[in-house]
């Protein structure tokens, strides 16, 4: 297959959107580009789609979204630089501003977790190998190798406040290093000592000020929400600060307002706000662990079409941080090998070699990498009995996970190359997740050869 030439795709993108001048920010995740975009009636939806490289587009999430596959990041390099913003992952405040609060907080959640997750799924495989060789004898629990390969495999997770108080620096246009700074104050070992043997809830005092004391490792939501806050106090001192003292003067007072009042305020009730919604989230899926795997299993690619699973992860990854499982990451799976029956259904019946190979690439694309944007814009959004026969697929899986308590011990997207994170102390949790993914292929092959016309066309 030739190279593609990515200047010519970003300049047909740009021209199409309306020029840099239309573009108020802009960032990319796993396989699309994502424009915040001035005037959306100045976007030429129609041009967009014929250019080369583009395989559909969506607005979600107060975002034009681009899908472009898993090679959006050579795409992004050339487009950014013809806007003007290379590196840039930032919307600015006008970007978003006539966006409605769920909008902003899809968006929000989209930039800041977007480049950070292939140091997480990349970190949750080695977590499953790791307890896999453990159970087999290979690597002894507590051996240096043991001790090692858990470092490398958890550090992503226990520094997971600084990661994310960077990002969302860069996301809501404060100093990403001011941020991780703030993020990484949280996690100095003399001041989680304070908590002693009492754990969080512990009490301290910062010049007669009471503070309660929390554990931030691995906490997902206190750093983006101190970040947030000190977007609006790095603006107002960016504009106040005169330039000859700006390098001094800004960090100083930067830190000693926002460290203690992210220690005493804002970390304390970004805690409490994870766990409640973890807790509610949870409850459900105990309440009712079939119905959950239904609705996710069964729904993940319709919030995945809109952009907006990614408000999900958090949940997930909170789990996976606090409790070492989650129950919600098998649902997903599920999804994604529905997605994979159903394009084997189309594979096997149709006879058009477009629509095909197009189907087998879409086979091997999600069981590799978990990307199933591709198949899902490319194939299922423009057929809606395969999408429902996908989401038919997706529900069952989900359901038998939930049935059968499914858990992922790691946060990963659902591939073939991810399932070590089934591997758990609980040795039949791995035979039901597998047996769970084969309902959710063989129900989404069937469906898919159903639906399918053996003349049928990719449209």
């Amino acid at each position: 297959m030739a190279k593609r030439d990515w200047d010519a795709t970003a300049r047909g993108i740009l021209d199409a959107v309306g020029g840099p001048e239309n573009i108020t920010g802009l960032t990319h995740c796993a396989t699309r580009l994502r424009l915040n975009l001035k005037d959306d009636t100045a976007c030429d939806d129609a041009a967009v789609k014929e250019v080369d490289g583009v395989i559909n587009t969506v607005s979600a999430a107060g975002q034009y979204q681009i899908l472009i596959g898993t090679e959006v990041p050579k795409l992004y390099e050339k487009f950014s630089a013809l806007v003007g913003c290379a590196g840039t992952e930032v919307s600015t405040e006008s970007a978003a501003s006539d966006e409605g609060v769920v909008s902003k907080v899809f968006s929000a959640v989209s930039g800041i977790f977007a480049p950070l997750l292939p140091a997480m799924a990349g970190s949750g495989i080695l977590r499953g190998i790791l307890i896999l060789l453990t159970q087999l004898g290979v690597i002894a629990e507590g051996s240096g190798t043991y001790v090692i390969w858990y470092t490398l495999s958890m550090s992503v997770f226990y520094f997971l406040p600084v990661l994310l108080a960077f990002s969302a620096g860069k996301r809501f246009g404060a100093s990403p290093y001011l941020s991780a700074l703030i993020g990484a104050c949280l996690l100095y070992p003399d001041f989680i000592n304070l908590m002693g043997e009492v754990g969080n809830g512990a009490t301290t005092d910062f010049f007669g000020i009471p503070v309660v004391l929390m554990n931030y490792n691995s906490t997902v939501v206190p750093a983006i929400l101190a970040v947030w806050a000190y977007s609006f106090l790095y603006k107002f001192l960016d504009d106040k600060i005169p330039e000859t003292l700006k390098l001094v003067v800004l960090p100083a007072v930067s830190l000693i307002i926002m460290v203690p009042l992210t220690m005493m305020v804002i970390g304390p009730i970004g805690v409490y706000a994870g766990e409640g919604v973890a807790f509610v989230v949870n409850w459900l899926i105990d309440r009712s662990s079939v119905l959950a795997g239904i609705l996710v299993g069964g729904g993940w690619s319709v919030l995945v079409s809109m952009g907006i699973h990614w408000a999900v992860n958090p949940i997930m990854i909170n789990n996976i941080a606090q409790n070492g499982f989650d129950f919600i990451c098998p649902f997903t799976f599920a999804c994604n090998f529905g997605v994979i029956g159903v394009a084997l259904g189309v594979l096997l019946k149709a006879r058009n070699q477009k629509l095909k190979s197009f189907a087998a690439s879409g086979v091997v694309t999600i069981a590799l990498s978990a990307i199933i944007e591709p198949t899902l814009f490319g194939m299922l959004v423009k057929n809606k009995k395969l999408w429902g026969a996908q989401i038919i697929a997706g529900a069952a899986g989900g359901a038998f996970c939930g049935l059968t308590h499914v858990v992922c011990t790691a946060f990963v997207f659902g591939s073939v190359t991810t399932f070590p994170a089934f591997v758990s102390q609980d040795a039949m949790n791995f035979a039901f997740a597998m047996i769970g993914m084969l309902i959710a292929t063989v129900v989404g092959a069937v469906l898919g050869f159903v639906f399918t016309g053996r003349d049928d066309e990719l449209a």
